[in-house]
C-alpha cells in the first residue's frame, strides 16, 4: 500500500487505542468464549432428557450433542468472513453491538430451550440447536475485535495488542465453567439459570460497548460488497505470506484442540479423575493461558512476533508430546517400573502448562504478523477469515481426536496426532521467514 494513501483507521495509533476501545474488546472475546466455555460442562446432561424421551440409541444421542457443539464453531467458520469483510464496508463498532446483542438473545433462548418438559423434546432440542446456531454467528466477531487492534495500535505493539485477545480467550475458557456451575447455584438449581446468566452478561456487555466504545474505522463504500464470497476468502489464502500464516494458525488449533477434546476423557482414564476434578483441570488450564498471555505482552516489546511464534510451536511440541509420553507410560506403567502414578499426574500438569504457553505464545504472534501483512483496507476481511479457519481447527481437531483416543487403550494417538501435525508446521516455517524477509527488504526500498 503506498505511503500517500490516506488510511481509513480514525484514531492515531501513535496516541492508543480510543477510550474503552481495548476494554470492549476484551468483554467481546470473553463473551464469545463464554459460549464455548459456559455450556462445556452442562448442556450433555441438559439434552440427556430429551434424549431419552425420545429413546435414541447411544450413538445417535452422542451424535445430537455433537451437533450441538459443533454446530457453533461451524457458524463462526462460515461468518467470520463476512463480518470482517461487513466491518471494512460500515465500520467495526456496528459489527461488535451486533455481535454482543446476538449473544444477549440467543443465550435467554438457551435459557428457555432448557425449561420444557421431557415430553417435548424435539421442540427443547430444536430450539437448543437454533440458541447455538445464533450464538455461534453472533460470536464470529474475534476477526473484527483484532482489526479493531489492528486499527488503533502502530505495527510495533501490535502483537502487544493482540495478545489481550488470548487473555481474553484464556479467561472465558477459565469463567465458564464457573459461571456454569455459579448460575445454576444462584438460580437454585433451575436449568435455565446458566442461559440466563449469559444473557445478563452479554446484556452488561452490551450497555458497556455502547457507552464507552467509538469507531476506529471510518465507512468505506468502496470496501467489497460480496460479503458472502468464498471467491474472496481463497483470494486471502492465495496471498503467499497470509496465507501460509492462515494455514499454521489452522494446524496449531487443530493440533491444540486434539487436547482439549479428549482432555476429560484422558484424565478420567489415566488418573480416575472425578467431574469435578476436571472442573478444577480445565479452570488451570484457563489460567495458565491469561498468565502466558500476560507475559507474552511485554516479552513481544522485545522480541519479534516470528521468534515467539517459533518458540510458541516449540512449546507446544514438547508439551503435548509429553502428555503422550505420559499417557503411555500410564498404560505401560509395568513396565517403566519405578515411577509412580503421582510422579505421572506431576508430568501432565507440567506437559499441558508447557502446551496451553506455547499456544499462548502461537495466537497473537499469527494474527499479528497476519494483520501486518494484510492491506489497512481489508483488515476486517483478513483477519476474519483466519479465525474462520480457527473455527475449522475446532471442528475438526476435536472429531480426529476423538476418533483416536479410541483407537488404542492408552489414548495417546491425539497427542501424536497433534505432536506430527506441529512438526509439519515448523517444517514450513523457514519457507514463511525467506517470504517474509524478502517483503521487509522491499518495503525498505
Amino acid at each position: 500500500m503506498p505511503a500517500s494513501e490516506p488510511s481509513l483507521a480514525l484514531p492515531n495509533a501513535s496516541s492508543g487505542p480510543p477510550r474503552g476501545a481495548l476494554l470492549v474488546i476484551f468483554l467481546t472475546v470473553f463473551i464469545d468464549l463464554l459460549g464455548f466455555g459456559i455450556v462445556l460442562p452442562v448442556m450433555p446432561r441438559q439434552a440427556e432428557p430429551y434424549l431419552q424421551s425420545l429413546g435414541l440409541s447411544p450413538l445417535a444421542s452422542g451424535a445430537v450433542i455433537g451437533l450441538l457443539f459443533s454446530v457453533f464453531s461451524l457458524m463462526q467458520f462460515v461468518f467470520s468472513p463476512i463480518w470482517g469483510r461487513v466491518s471494512d464496508r460500515f465500520g467495526r463498532r456496528p459489527i461488535l453491538l451486533l455481535s454482543l446483542s446476538g449473544s444477549v438473545v440467543f443465550y435467554a433462548l438457551y435459557g428457555y430451550a432448557v425449561t420444557f418438559p421431557a415430553e417435548r423434546a424435539t421442540l427443547a432440542l430444536g430450539l437448543m440447536l437454533l440458541s447455538r446456531i445464533g450464538a455461534g454467528i453472533a460470536g464470529a466477531s474475534v476477526g473484527t475485535a483484532a482489526a479493531v487492534i489492528a486499527d488503533c495500535t502502530t505495527p510495533d505493539k501490535r502483537a502487544r495488542g493482540m495478545a489481550l485477545i488470548g487473555i481474553a480467550f484464556g479467561a472465558g475458557f477459565t469463567l465458564g465453567p464457573l459461571i456454569a456451575y455459579f448460575g445454576l447455584t444462584v438460580f437454585q438449581q433451575k436449568p435455565w439459570g446458566v442461559g440466563a446468566l449469559a444473557s445478563l452478561l452479554s446484556l452488561a456487555a452490551l450497555l458497556f460497548a455502547m457507552a464507552v466504545f467509538r469507531e476506529t474505522r471510518r465507512p468505506n463504500a468502496k470496501s467489497a460488497k460480496d460479503f458472502f464470497s468464498v471467491t474472496r476468502s481463497l483470494a486471502v489464502m492465495a496471498m503467499p505470506t497470509i496465507g501460509a500464516l492462515v494455514l499454521t494458525y489452522f494446524l496449531s488449533i487443530f493440533a491444540f484442540a486434539n487436547f482439549e477434546a479428549t482432555l476429560a476423557r484422558f484424565t478420567e482414564k489415566a488418573f480416575g479423575m472425578t467431574n469435578n476434578d476436571n472442573f478444577l483441570v480445565f479452570a488451570s488450564i484457563g489460567a495458565v493461558l491469561m498468565v502466558a498471555g500476560g507475559l507474552y505482552r511485554p516479552l513481544s516489546q522485545r522480541l519479534p512476533e516470528t521468534r515467539l511464534l517459533a518458540v510458541g510451536l516449540w512449546l507446544m511440541i514438547v508439551g503435548l508430546g509429553g502428555l503422550g509420553v505420559v499417557a503411555w507410560g500410564v498404560y505401560a506403567e509395568q513396565i517403566v517400573g519405578g515411577i509412580t502414578l503421582p510422579a505421572f499426574k506431576l508430568a501432565f500438569y507440567v506437559a499441558s502448562a508447557l502446551a496451553v504457553c506455547g499456544f499462548a505464545f502461537v495466537n497473537p504472534s499469527v494474527s499479528a504478523l497476519i494483520s501486518k501483512q494484510a492491506d489497512p483496507e481489508r483488515q476486517g476481511e483478513v483477519l476474519g477469515v483466519n479465525q474462520s479457519f480457527a473455527s475449522l481447527g475446532r471442528i475438526s481437531g476435536p472429531l480426529v481426536g476423538s476418533i483416536l483416543f479410541g483407537v488404542h487403550a492408552s489414548g495417546a494417538l491425539p497427542f501424536v496426532a497433534a505432536v506430527v501435525t506441529l512438526g509439519l508446521v515448523v517444517t514450513l516455517l523457514p519457507r514463511f521467514w525467506q517470504r517474509h524477509a524478502s517483503g521487509a527488504a522491499q518495503e525498505a526500498r
